[in-house]
């Protein structure tokens, strides 16, 4: 027999030392780090079930694994060599 997941179920974990807390609820799963109240990762049953989540770890893993673009070498020296101008303080008159 299969209880039915009617309202929140939280489980304390730890990952690689630190300790979160995963929620079951019937909207979906989150993984907070103890102490904290925005969620680390967030996953709707419907976006689970349906593969748009795996798309999105799919696409966040390609885009992460890419090298950053360099940076253009014309703006790079120019805005290095500029120097900052410099603030004059205003005196109050007597």
């Amino acid at each position: 027999m299969v209880t039915v997941l009617d309202k929140v179920l939280k489980r304390q974990i730890s990952v690689d030392g630190v300790d979160c807390i995963v929620a079951l609820d019937p909207e979906g799963i989150r993984l907070t780090r103890k102490g904290k109240r925005r969620p680390e990762v967030e996953l709707r049953w419907r976006e689970l079930v349906s593969g748009e989540a795996a798309m999105a770890v799919a696409l966040n893993a390609s885009l992460a694994a890419r090298p950053a673009a360099p940076a253009t070498p014309a703006a790079a020296p120019a805005a290095a060599s500029a120097p900052a101008p410099k603030k004059r303080a205003v005196r109050k008159p007597r």
